[in-house]
């Protein structure tokens, strides 16, 4: 058991779009991401996605609209609610979700990653 400083997790990273994993309870995982640009339309059938911004802000855009979430706020997609992360600037966000998630869900695209990195 030890503490984990959220911010200096970030500091050890660059790259955007590629997860790194900085924990896991009860069957789900911690995740800290770096974003900057616009994601791929996907879905996961069977895991809902929460995304906390930890900095900037965060445009998710869904089929029907487009909600904001700001610093130190954080959304929940549902389960089979087909979502796209945007960024207009850099973004920190904080993920919390099933250990079965993919990274994509039913898309397969070039920056699709198997398999998170644990920091």
């Amino acid at each position: 058991m030890s503490v984990v400083n959220i911010k200096e997790k970030f500091n050890l990273f660059d790259e955007h779009w590629s997860p790194k994993k900085i924990g896991e309870l009860n069957g789900q995982q911690i995740l800290l991401v770096k974003i900057k640009g616009e994601f791929v339309f996907h879905k996961h059938e069977d895991e809902d996605e929460l995304f906390m911004v930890q900095k900037g802000v965060l445009e998710m855009h869904l089929k029907d609209k487009i909600v904001t979430i700001h610093e130190g706020e954080f959304f929940i997609v549902p389960k089979g609610v087909a979502h796209k992360p945007v960024a207009k600037e850099e973004v920190y966000i904080l993920l919390f979700e099933p250990l079965s998630t993919k990274h994509t869900g039913d898309v397969v695209a070039d920056i699709t990653v198997e398999t998170y990195e644990s920091i």
